[in-house]
């Protein structure tokens, strides 16, 4: 019995090394006496016992490496910790097992080595604002790197840009004061736009003042005016009435008399506020003086008349 399941278990080896079945997600390298001789595809193979054996399983699926934190100077001397993730996927099975011992490690390494280079080119604000442009770069320089390796990297991803705590402080009193500066920008493009807003207001009361004085004196002007015309009216129509009165019957009696009447007025408001005495030496001169009003008068209703 001993003997029979050792002959059975040799059995079960040798039909174990016979056949081999690649799962979808895996290719298998074979080697024939130590030597490359094949890539498994996905599915069932046959192998020669004790001469053939599968020597490198690959994951053919996208593969996510982690690249640890690392030391980073940029190119304004400011230190910061850096940290990404790598894309890649295993394109040539024999150049994956054959042209580099562990290309996971290489690639890390290298991702590694690529994100300090490129770094270094950047200031501390630009390795901020540039991300994508940074990602891309690492991806070009390492792909170009790992093409002998059979494998292609897909893509590149910066997860951690930490400056240190020294850096960090400052960073938060620039931020700081860039905000406070901000604000009085803000504030002081709130004066200016208080204040032309304000000359605004006041230009346009003034624009409103001056319009109501022009209006008021243009109807001063045009009340003047026709207080005016009415005043020559009542003038030209008061001078044809008393032109018509002078004509009629007696009317130049009246004329004269009215003239009088007003030289005796006058005569007596300047004796009262004059402080000279007039006293006339001949009574006949005041008898003269009034024949010569009266011819006055008559030569002033003649031409009138003959107006």
């Amino acid at each position: 019995m001993t003997f029979l399941t050792v002959l059975f278990l040799i059995a079960l080896f040798v039909i174990w090394k016979t056949f081999i079945i690649v799962p979808q997600r895996q290719a298998c390298v074979q080697e024939r006496l130590g030597k490359f001789a094949g890539v498994l595809e996905p599915g069932f193979h046959f192998l020669i016992p004790f001469v053939d054996r599968i020597s490198y399983r690959h994951e053919m699926r996208e593969q996510v490496l982690d690249v640890p934190a690392q030391i980073c100077i940029t190119k304004d001397n400011i230190q910061v910790e850096v940290d990404g993730l790598v894309y890649l996927r295993v394109m040539d099975a024999q150049r994956a097992s054959y042209g580099i011992e562990n290309y996971r490690i290489a690639s890390v390494n290298l991702a590694q080595t690529t994100m300090r280079s490129e770094v270094g080119k950047l200031e501390l604000s630009q390795a901020f604002s540039e991300r994508d442009s940074l990602n891309e770069n690492i991806v070009m320089e390492v792909d170009k790197a790992s093409d002998p390796w059979g494998i292609k990297v897909l893509r590149y991803e910066l997860r951690n840009i930490t400056p240190s705590r020294n850096v960090q402080h400052t960073l938060e009193k620039q931020m700081e004061a860039e905000r406070e500066k901000r604000a009085e920008v803000v504030l002081a493009l709130s004066d200016k736009e208080a204040t032309i807003a304000e000359s605004e207001g006041q230009r346009q009361e003034s624009i409103n003042l001056s319009e109501g004085n022009k209006a008021a004196r243009i109807n001063m002007a045009h009340g003047r005016a026709q207080e005016i015309s009415l005043l020559a009216e009542a003038s030209a129509f008061s001078i044809r009435r008393i032109a018509e009165a002078i004509q009629k019957p007696g009317g130049q009696e009246a004329v004269k008399m009215q003239v009088v009447e007003q030289f005796i007025d006058e005569l007596g408001r300047i004796l009262e506020e004059s402080n000279v005495s007039v006293v006339p030496s001949e009574l006949a001169n005041i008898q003269g003086f009034f024949e010569g009003v009266a011819r006055t008068g008559d030569a002033v209703s003649g031409k009138g008349v003959r107006r």
